[in-house]
């Protein structure tokens, strides 16, 4: 867990969801560029301020958010 102090919560900002270093920025909608195919490369361009840790560690708590056990009731 080497970026999530990148991930920031406000609940005065987006709702109160995770976002890139207390910006306007949130996880899921790095998240949603790369799962559409945007490369890294294009996201650091079209947003400047951002940097490649910001991408790590939203992958990073993306991760550690998904490490829970399902449990199947039947």
């Amino acid at each position: 867990m080497k970026y999530l102090d990148r991930v920031t919560f406000d609940p005065e900002q987006c709702g109160g969801r995770p976002c890139i270093r207390s910006m306007r920025i949130r996880v899921k909608d790095i998240l949603e560029m790369l799962a559409a195919g945007v490369s890294e490369k294009q996201i650091l361009e079209d947003f400047p301020y951002l940097e490649t840790e910001d991408i790590r560690a939203c992958l990073e708590f993306a991760a550690t958010e998904m490490d829970h056990a399902v449990v199947k009731v039947a």
